[in-house]
């Protein structure tokens, strides 16, 4: 009897007991999601509390899943949180790798990540700058190893490999979020430039060095100027973890702060993942069950963060081949070359075509259907409450009094000779939020540049009549000179009767007027063709024609249309001239007109403010299309 009763099978997962094992990893997660609500500025008032609790519930947890050996468990829910996470960020990434690729640009520049390696091991010469020609090809990259590094993980398959891979990428991200939650823009750190012996700038600067402490020459020949100058960082505010698509649908971003917390969260359950895998058991014999549906439900959770469908679509194609895969080939070496390659196709396809058109999913402030003129004001301003600080002169401890409560003037903490005042601070209770397109999409034109084409606009002909405003000519009687001035500006406080003398009234040049805006037109307008372009010189014009026959056609319909660019004054004539385009051409933020669109040139349709079609120039339809689809 006894023996039959020892022969039971237990409730077990490759561990002493499912139960226990399913409470500790509970227990586990609940700890950790603590421990970040701890960290976190919305949960400051309580965040002792849960500091200590996710703590106490970390420890007690890892240790009931050592001793009841649920490292299966954890590794398994590890691998199916972090290969659906890293399926979704990869996605979002890849569905925008030109937006990708200037996050990495910034990066790369000197006052950026490479001054903390100039700074740390005194090596003011070391430069990330020449990755920047190849910000597009590494952004590619890193979105498709992201991608399959993640189906690789639900999988199982050599985890050895690539939990080492996941490790080693999560310890860089994790370098990557702290750097930009750390930043501080008001230190220095001591950069050193390379200038050719003839370069102007060079020669400036070993001048500059003989008055300035801050730069320094260090060497100069023949053949180059070698300058050490003190600079500031430049701190990324957005690490780019998941491209625009959280502002795009969530409306903010993570802070740099919750981007450092979600990759040491990320860490730490891959630290898992990797120990399981080198760990001398049945880990990866248990880590084959098909559990792949358990990763797919994880990727749709996360695509419904995003409100993106997709991922979900990729997912099931991308999973479901891979099992057909797996089980078509029986070594493991070969399945992770098998489901590798085939991953990448497919990513391949999807990143070849964002590159080719546009995103997918369009997240930013331009997509279609997004009403500019709320998007311009969609920001909301800070709201601060100022604090007084008093500091115990015999324990050093400090407390914070709004002056205006009752429990300050209660305290009547000025009259105890125990507590110093120690200074004013503020404390943030409305955090201010940028508005979602701000003053840097503001398309003008100097007036020195406006040609006969702009002032075909009727708007830019009403702007033009603020040039000229009222004005007097008067005499100065002590000079016997004359001179203009604004009727505004006249006061006989300032221009005495008996030292001054209207001679005539006259229009005269209006001084505060230096350009026109169509900021509040494009917003405005019934309807409006914009056509953009973020660089004149690689813009590709192949549909050129098509162009000139929609501006053609739009004007005869009494449509404006309008071109937007950040080129010079000199590239814009040069490209009337190439072209034979008479469309007006206005001039804004190169920044800005790459957040419009990532088709170099693009073409938008914008009613009332709302953008009712975004065109990227390979799809460039006619004009009778246009007419008969989007435009009224």
């Amino acid at each position: 009897m006894s023996k039959s009763k020892s022969l039971k099978p237990k409730s077990t997962i490759a561990g002493r007991s499912f139960i226990l094992n399913a409470v500790f990893v509970t227990i586990n997660i609940l700890g950790l999601s603590l421990l970040v609500m701890g960290y976190h500025k919305n949960f400051e008032n309580e965040s002792g509390l849960y500091k200590i609790l996710g703590n106490i519930c970390l420890l007690l947890s890892i240790v009931g899943i050592v001793i009841f050996k649920g490292r299966i468990m954890m590794n398994n829910i590890s691998r199916v949180l972090v290969g659906g996470l890293f399926i979704v960020s990869g996605l979002v990434k890849a569905n925008d790798p030109v937006g990708f690729a200037y996050k990495l640009e910034e990066y790369f520049e000197d006052g950026a990540l490479a001054y903390r390696i100039k700074e740390w091991f005194g090596m003011p010469e070391f430069s990330l700058e020449f990755f920047i020609p190849f910000a597009l090809s590494l952004s590619v990259v890193i979105c498709i190893v992201e991608i399959v590094l993640g189906v690789l993980t639900i999988f199982g398959v050599k985890m050895k490999l690539v939990s080492s891979l996941l490790f080693a990428m999560m310890l860089f991200f994790t370098f990557l979020t702290w750097h930009t939650a750390n930043c501080n823009g008001s230190t220095t750190f001591r950069d050193r430039d390379v200038y050719a012996a003839n370069s102007e700038v060079g020669q400036e600067k070993a001048k500059f060095s003989l008055e300035n402490e801050g730069v320094t020459l260090i060497r100069r020949n023949s053949k180059e100027i070698v300058i050490d100058e003190m600079k500031q960082p430049q701190c990324v505010d957005d690490c780019g973890c998941f491209g625009d698509a959280l502002k795009g649908s969530l409306g903010r971003s993570l802070t740099p702060k919750e981007s450092l917390w979600k990759d040491i969260v990320l860490l730490y359950f891959v630290v898992w993942i990797f120990l399981a895998a080198f760990k001398r058991n049945r880990v990866e014999e248990s880590s084959k069950a098909p559990f792949w549906i358990t990763g797919l439900l994880v990727v749709c959770f996360f695509s419904w963060v995003f409100g993106w469908l997709f991922p979900v679509f990729f997912a099931l194609i991308a999973l479901m081949g891979s099992t057909f895969l797996e089980r078509r080939v029986e070594k493991e070496n070969s399945q992770l070359w098998t489901m590798s390659l085939f991953v990448s196709v497919l990513c391949a396809l999807m990143v070849t075509y964002v590159l080719m058109y546009d995103p997918i999913k369009d997240y930013r402030p331009y997509a279609v259907g997004s009403n500019l003129k709320e998007k311009m004001n969609d920001g909301q301003e800070g709201k601060y409450l100022s604090l007084l600080v008093y500091k115990n002169k015999k324990t050093g401890k400090f407390i914070e009094y709004d002056a205006s409560s009752k429990e300050y003037i209660s305290s009547k903490i000025w009259e105890n000779t125990s507590w110093v005042y120690d200074t004013m601070t503020q404390k943030e209770m409305i955090p201010v939020r940028i508005p979602s397109i701000t003053e840097q999409f503001n398309p003008y034109l100097p007036i020195e540049n406006i040609t006969k084409y702009e002032m075909g606009l009727d708007i830019v002909k009403s702007q033009m009549k603020l040039t000229k405003i009222d004005g007097l000519e008067i005499l100065d009687k002590t000079s016997d000179s004359k001179m203009e001035i604004s009727m505004e500006e006249y006061n006989t406080d300032d221009y005495p009767i008996e030292e001054y003398e209207i001679l005539d009234t006259l229009e005269i040049n209006n001084p505060e007027f230096k350009e026109v805006s169509l900021r509040d037109y494009i917003v405005e307008a019934p309807q409006i063709i914009v056509l953009t372009t973020k660089n004149l010189k690689d813009a590709n014009f192949d549909q050129i024609e098509r162009y000139k026959s929609i501006y053609a056609k739009a004007k005869k319909d009494g449509i404006p249309m309008v071109m937007l660019v950040s080129s010079n004054p000199k590239e814009v004539e040069e490209f009337r001239e190439q072209y034979n385009f008479s469309i007006p051409i206005f001039f804004n933020d190169e920044t800005e007109l790459k957040a419009v669109a990532r088709s170099n040139p693009s073409l938008l349709v914008i009613r009332k403010g709302v953008v009712e079609g975004k065109y990227p120039h390979r799809s460039t339809p006619k004009y009778d299309w246009l007419k008969t689809n989007v435009l009224k």
